[in-house]
């Protein structure tokens, strides 16, 4: 077992690691950039290392400087949290390298899966369900069309490489798909230095449910419920919640033993998640991607198990048994988050600002997971994502109550804040009925049909 973590990572997720490995009696180690010397990540850790000047590639991304500041503190393993490194498979192989414990999949699983085209193919190959696509990259606009008349429109264009909802488009026909294209490509190659494309047919009206799966240390792949993600802006998530209500018993059971499969594929182990489109009238379900790391969304997951998956991660990452009986996880209750960022609850906007008032909800079954308090300030360096409120309750009924009381009980002033957003995602009665899809949000910011009164 290793004595000793560095957090290659800041806000929320760097504190919650910390907070697990300390409990486990590990020495923590913080990394940070200028912007970030106060921060609490950073008072949290027994030991704290400056990475450089405020832009993450001068920080945060700056593999050689991880790497410096793991040597120079004594640290024996790297947790990357989520974003930034985390899904670089590269830093995963330079972490290896210099004797370090990789807290995360094996890098030939990060880059298969980072691969959306191979990842794809590989899922389909091991009999996971995929939407109807292409299985090579989509270079220009003829092949683009060809496919599209071959699958059927609508088609979603999809970076390659992408990740967050970047580079994603739908195209309802041949027009479209051209500004579809240029558009994808452009932002692919913007984000993530890669123009490829891939095309998939859109499954409207469908909702975004995720299987977490741990690959233990013993070469098995669990799988610990599923979360619906449906909730979201811009193709990225803001709600997620377990168990999903969309998802009937049998079609959770095949959702299960479909990550189990993508996991097996892939040898992975750790903490992972399969992600899928499911068609909620059919009951049916197509592989999405797979994501090669701890997720933001993962408090719900551990509400409703007793499970800490840091705490697995870290002990499957040292070759031990993860922290609990695999052959004896149970679920209990109903378990809800929402993600507090700077931003305006109207347009979701960044709006960084200093904070000048921060006072979190209590009660039972609330967790809190944040990254900042008052007197912080929410720079435009970095994602906008101030906290995790996160409830439990014994059904879905209790936790929208709590959900609810914990939205009143949240005050931060200062930067823009969308908790005005979940107090109207609450009341609304398509989310409060569990009959959502990822259009919800879309929906409640398009403004009614003048034409129809």
């Amino acid at each position: 077992m290793i004595d000793s973590v560095l957090v290659a990572n800041r806000g929320e997720i760097a504190r919650r690691v910390i907070r697990t490995a300390s409990q486990m009696g590990l020495r923590t180690v913080a990394v940070y950039s200028e912007a970030d010397a106060g921060a609490l990540h950073v008072r949290e850790a027994d030991t704290a290392v400056l990475l450089g000047p405020a832009p993450p590639a001068d920080s945060y991304l700056d593999v050689a400087a991880v790497l410096r500041a793991a040597a120079s503190s004594g640290a024996q393993g790297v947790h990357p949290g989520y974003g930034f490194l985390s899904e670089n498979a590269d830093f995963a192989r330079a972490v290896q390298a210099a004797g370090l414990v990789w807290v995360g999949p094996d890098p030939e699983a990060i880059e298969q899966m980072g691969d959306k085209v191979n990842a794809r193919n590989l899922m389909q190959d091991a009999g996971v369900p995929v939407a109807a696509g292409t299985r090579e990259p989509v270079l220009d606009l003829d092949t683009a069309v060809a496919a599209a008349h071959r699958i059927g429109y609508p088609v979603m264009v999809k970076a390659v490489a992408g990740g967050g909802g970047i580079g994603m488009s739908v195209a309802w026909d041949d027009a479209a798909l051209a500004t579809a294209l240029q558009t994808a490509r452009s932002r692919a190659q913007r984000f993530f230095a890669d123009p490829r494309v891939l095309l998939e047919s859109y499954l409207e009206h469908a909702r975004h449910v995720e299987v977490q799966i741990l690959g233990l240390a013993d070469g098995r792949v669990i799988a610990l419920g599923e979360r619906d993600c449906s909730v979201q802006r811009r193709h990225q998530k803001v709600a997620e919640e377990t168990p999903s209500p969309g998802v009937g018993p049998q079609l959770r059971q095949e959702l299960m033993a479909a990550a189990v499969r993508a996991g097996q594929a892939v040898g992975y182990r750790g903490a992972g998640t399969v992600e899928c489109l499911v068609d909620p009238v059919a009951q049916t379900f197509v592989f999405l991607e797979m994501n090669t790391r701890l997720q933001v969304e993962h408090p719900v997951t551990e509400m409703v198990t007793g499970i800490d998956l840091v705490q697995a991660q870290i002990n499957i990452a040292c070759g031990r048994d993860p922290g609990f009986d695999p052959d004896r996880v149970e679920f209990v209750g109903h378990a809800l988050e929402m993600r507090i960022y700077a931003e305006d609850p109207q347009r979701f906007l960044p709006g960084p600002g200093q904070v000048t008032a921060w006072q979190e909800p209590v009660g039972p079954g609330v967790r809190v997971d944040a990254g900042y308090r008052a007197g912080d300030t929410v720079t435009p360096h970095y994602d906008p994502l101030m906290a995790k409120l996160v409830v439990h309750g014994a059904d879905r009924a209790q936790a929208l109550a709590r959900a609810a009381a914990a939205v009143r009980g949240f005050t931060i002033t200062g930067p823009k804040c969308n908790l005005p957003f979940f107090t109207e995602l609450l009341a609304r009665p398509e989310f409060a009925s569990g009959s959502y899809d990822t259009g919800l949000v879309d929906r409640m910011r398009t403004p009614p049909d003048a034409s129809n009164g």
